[in-house]
């Protein structure tokens, strides 16, 4: 190297030494403080570490969680309660960090502080206090949230989202998603659609949740199996969307889908055909039939009702009493039912068995001009079908047992009637695709008459099938 640039050099590296002596006792820069110490009376919530940006203290690690909370209607709960017109203080721990939805309890969060810092309805609100996890964070001390929606110990949604004027839990309890078939919830090949934890695994759901234990070790179709609780990328918070005529994408159809089409290996029958059925791909398609599947659609799974199955299942009404015109009670569509009993002020019941004028077809009225035309478009759609499915039983008796094994390696005419018959006897196939049942049962019929010689007893049936 040239003597006089290594000179140079050295002259430069004591330069820059004795600048940093010189500044060896100076702070250049300090961390800022992982949050701010809560008040005592938080009960070791932390809420905000910035009200202004809406920013979580649990943000400031997970802020993936964090970004996709933000488009949450939770994280503008205050601010919807106090545009609502009708704040008082016993809203306000269900729109803030609070002991409710967690196993947090007593006076704590907002209810105890009053701070702005525990406003909106925050990562803490499900998860619990964080305080002891951000001190020392690690895997045994996480604050995780439940799945189940109100238990003893383990409090859920349903702690806010009931009551008079929000009863989604109530709702719920009444549905079948809230029962538990433990033979099914724990057979491996039901379980992705019959427990909440075994539904979440097979979606590709790997969040953690509190243990359950005891009865509440298998759960139902709880709240947070449908909802996201951190994401609003779809309508509802939904962790599928509705409005996709996809079985593999929208939410219903996702487990609403099993056994549609016929397993020559197998005796049984549909299990859960509704969506396939709504999108005109169920059933036995006869070698006489016309038509391919798909091919018959009604209103209902088509773009004219683009939230499909909500439309009907998702009702989400309210009723006021008919003297002081006041609000008298919410149906949030949660026990799912499409046309549920109803008493006669139009408030759903328990029932499920009640006529047919004593069922609320409010949910149809978004296609259907009026309850009465939806309700008289049923009952008419109902007796036709329920004529051939009658007309259809009657020749399948009369098919030589022989055509009805699972053992053959052949399905036969006899079978494939068989499920379509099922398959029109299904609880809501009549509403779901009347065109594609009936236009089945008739072709099935026919069928069975070109293969065994068997005809119709009753009347001439209308030939739907599209044969000659």
């Amino acid at each position: 190297m040239n003597r006089s640039i290594s000179s140079s050099l050295r002259a430069l590296s004591l330069l820059l030494l004795s600048a940093l002596t010189a500044c060896n006792d100076q702070i250049v820069y300090r961390d800022a403080a992982a949050f701010d110490d809560p008040p005592a009376a938080a009960g070791q919530f932390l809420g905000y570490s910035s009200v202004v940006a809406k920013k979580t203290v649990c943000g400031n690690c997970h802020v993936g969680k964090q970004a996709e909370w933000q488009g949450t209607r939770h994280a503008g709960a205050w601010k919807t309660l106090q545009e609502s017109g009708a704040t008082q203080p016993l809203c306000e721990q269900c729109h803030s960090v609070s002991a409710m939805g967690n196993i947090a309890s007593g006076d704590v969060g907002w209810v105890g502080t009053k701070s702005e810092r525990y406003q909106d309805v925050q990562c803490e609100s499900c998860h619990g206090p964080g305080l002891t996890h951000v001190m020392n964070p690690d895997a045994n001390n996480k604050p995780l949230a439940t799945l189940a929606v109100d238990t003893a110990l383990d409090r859920g949604c349903g702690e806010c989202h009931s009551g008079t004027h929000r009863p989604f839990a109530e709702d719920w309890r009444s549905s079948r998603h809230a029962r538990v078939v433990v033979s099914r919830a724990t057979n491996p090949s039901c379980i992705g659609c019959h427990e909440a934890k075994g539904i979440l695994t097979a979606w590709g759901v790997k969040s953690t949740f509190l243990a359950e234990t005891g009865t509440n070790q298998h759960l139902a179709v709880t709240c947070t199996v449908c909802h996201d609780p951190h994401d609003a990328r779809n309508a509802g918070q939904l962790r599928f969307p509705m409005d996709v005529p996809e079985v593999e994408q929208n939410l219903c159809m996702k487990c609403h889908r099993r056994r549609a089409q016929p397993d020559p290996t197998s005796a049984h029958g549909p299990h859960s055909p509704e969506g396939p059925l709504l999108l005109g791909d169920a059933g036995w398609f006869p070698p006489n039939f016309a038509f391919p599947p798909g091919a018959i659609v009604g209103s209902h799974g088509s773009d004219r009702n683009p939230r499909l199955c909500a439309t009907c299942h998702v009702n989400d009404y309210q009723i006021t009493d008919p003297v002081t015109g006041s609000f008298s009670f919410r149906a949030t569509g949660h026990s799912f039912q499409a046309i549920p009993c109803v008493d006669q002020a139009g408030i759903p019941t328990d029932s499920t068995s009640c006529a047919l004028t004593e069922r609320s077809f409010r949910a149809c009225t978004s296609c259907h001009l009026t309850e009465t035309a939806a309700r008289s478009a049923f009952a008419v759609a109902d007796q036709r079908i329920g004529a051939l499915a009658h007309e259809l039983d009657e020749l399948i008796k009369r098919i030589p047992s022989t055509e009805f094994s699972t053992t053959d390696n052949r399905y036969t005419t006899g079978e494939g009637a068989h499920f379509n018959l099922e398959l029109a006897e299904k609880p809501g196939s009549v509403a779901h695709n009347p065109f594609l049942v009936e236009a089945l049962l008739h072709a099935s019929i026919k069928q069975i008459a070109i293969d065994y010689g068997i005809t119709p007893t009753g009347k001439p049936l209308v030939d739907l099938a599209g044969a000659q």
